[in-house]
C-alpha cells in the first residue's frame, strides 16, 4: 500500500485562462453555480465564423519585460502565461530548487503566419516571370528572423525555460488535440515508473487567427453559420468553433509533493490513448477498449465524464455512440462537454478538461449542464471521481481518469 501511495500523481497546480477569464477560482465562479455561465463568443470578427476569445489578460503580469512579450506570437505568450499560474498555485514559482528538477512536457502546433507578407507574395507571383526565384527573393528578405524562431513549436517550452526558470527536460509534443493527451500521458507514466517527480505540462491555442480558421475550414472541420453547442451542430453541418486557451497543471509525484507541503487538487490515476482508422465505428470501439484498460468495472454508477467533444462528425456522434455503452456496463455518465463554454482548443484541449476535473474534485461538486441538450442531465454529484474523454477531430481518441486524493 505504501508503494501505490507513493507512485500516485498529484495535480497541485492549476493554470488557465480562457474566454471567461483566468485562474482556477474564476472559473468555478462562472462555471460551478446553479446555472453556466452563457459562452463569450466572437461572431463578426471572422464571420460567419464564431471564435472563443481570450479574455483580456495583462501579459506583464507573467512576462515582465516587455522585449520578451514582443519576441513571442499570441500563442506563446498565452502559454507562458498559463505556465506561470500554475507554478505560482503550485507554490513553485520563484523556488530555483524546485524549478531545476521541474521537466517540461508541452503540446504545441506550428507557429503563426504573417499573413501581411503572406498576401503580398501571393498577389506578387502572378506577374513574375521566374516563380521559384521571385519566391526565395520574397521569404528572404521579407521574413525577420525572430519571425522564423517564432514558428518552431518547441519555442513555447524555450520560453518557459527563459521566463520562468523551470530547467529541467524538455519535451514537446506535436498533433493537434492527441498531442496534449500524449504530454499528460507522458508525465503521468514516467511519475508513475520514478523517472521523474515535477513535471510541468501544458499548452496553448490562439483562436483568433485567420491562419488557423483556413486549415480547419480546408479540413471541413469549422462550423458556420450561427453558434450552436457541441451536441446541436449536426444538423446544421457539425464542426468546431475554436477557443483560446491557455491550460497548464503541475503534476507531483504524492511523495514529493508531502515532502514540501502542497496539497494536491486531485490525482490522475490513468490516461490512456489510441489511435483508430476511424472507419464506421472505430472511435467508440476504440474508447471503450480505453475504457475497459481503466478496471472501474466493480465501481459501477454516477460518474462525472468531461467530454472533449469538437462537434466534428463523425467523431462526436462515436463519442455519443461510445458514451451510450457505458450506461450498458452499468455507469450511469453525467456529461457535460467543456468545448461549450471554453470553445475547442486542439493542443490545449485535453489539458483544459482535466484541470476542470481536478477544480470539481477540489469543490466537491460538480458542473451544471453546459448547454440545454438532453445529453447534459440535470444532475448534481460530489465529484470524487471524473472522466475526461478526448475523441480528436480527425485522429486520436484518448481517455484521462481524475480522482479524489481523499
Amino acid at each position: 500500500m505504501m508503494q501505490e501511495a507513493r507512485e500516485q500523481v498529484w495535480i497541485t497546480g492549476i493554470g488557465l485562462v480562457s474566454s471567461l477569464g483566468e485562474g482556477v477560482e474564476e472559473h468555478w465562479r462562472k462555471l460551478g453555480g446553479e446555472r453556466c455561465a452563457r459562452p463569450v463568443i466572437d461572431p463578426q470578427q471572422f464571420a460567419p465564423y464564431t471564435v472563443h476569445p481570450l479574455v483580456d489578460l495583462d501579459f506583464a503580469k507573467q512576462i515582465p519585460r516587455t522585449s520578451d512579450q514582443r519576441q513571442m506570437e499570441r500563442w506563446q505568450r498565452t502559454g507562458v502565461y498559463a505556465a506561470g499560474l500554475a507554478l505560482e498555485d503550485a507554490g513553485i514559482a520563484g523556488d530555483q530548487t524546485l524549478l531545476n528538477t521541474t521537466d517540461l512536457c508541452i503540446a504545441a502546433g506550428n507557429g503563426e503566419r504573417d499573413l501581411a507578407l503572406d498576401s503580398r507574395i501571393l498577389a506578387s507571383l502572378g506577374a513574375a516571370e521566374e516563380r521559384g526565384t521571385h519566391l526565395n527573393q520574397a521569404l528572404a528578405t521579407g521574413l525577420r528572423p525572430t519571425l522564423y524562431l517564432g514558428q518552431l513549436s518547441n519555442l513555447l517550452a524555450g520560453n518557459i525555460s527563459i521566463i520562468h526558470k523551470a530547467t529541467g527536460s524538455s519535451r514537446t509534443f506535436k498533433g493537434e488535440e492527441m498531442a496534449g493527451v500524449s504530454a499528460v500521458e507522458n508525465a503521468v507514466n514516467r511519475i508513475s515508473a520514478g523517472q521523474g517527480e515535477l513535471f510541468l505540462v501544458g499548452g496553448a491555442l490562439n483562436a483568433e487567427r485567420d491562419d488557423l480558421l483556413l486549415g480547419c475550414e480546408l479540413a471541413g472541420a469549422l462550423h458556420g453559420g450561427p453558434y450552436r453547442s457541441v451536441w446541436k451542430r449536426r444538423d446544421n453541418g457539425g464542426g468546431l468553433v475554436p477557443g483560446s486557451v491557455g491550460a497548464f497543471l503541475v503534476l507531483e509525484a504524492s511523495r514529493h509533493a508531502r515532502d514540501r507541503g502542497a496539497m494536491p487538487y486531485a490525482r490522475v490515476s490513468r490516461v490512456v490513448s489510441d489511435r483508430s482508422r476511424r472507419g464506421a465505428g472505430d472511435a467508440a470501439a476504440s474508447a471503450a477498449r480505453l475504457f475497459g484498460s481503466l478496471k472501474l468495472g466493480s465501481r459501477a454508477g454516477k460518474v462525472g465524464v468531461l467530454s472533449g467533444a469538437s462537434g466534428v462528425d463523425p467523431a462526436t456522434a462515436e463519442e455519443l455512440q461510445f458514451l451510450a455503452g457505458l450506461e450498458r456496463r452499468g455507469f450511469d455518465p453525467v456529461v457535460r462537454a467543456w468545448g461549450n463554454v471554453l470553445g475547442h482548443s486542439l493542443e490545449a484541449h485535453f489539458i483544459a478538461g482535466l484541470a476542470l476535473a481536478a477544480i470539481a474534485i477540489s469543490k466537491e461538486a460538480f458542473y451544471p449542464p453546459f448547454d440545454e441538450s438532453e445529453i447534459e442531465k440535470l444532475d448534481r454529484i460530489h465529484a470524487q471521481r471524473v472522466l475526461v474523454t478526448l475523441f480528436g477531430h480527425w485522429r486520436g481518441e484518448g481517455l484521462g481518469l481524475v480522482e479524489s486524493v481523499w
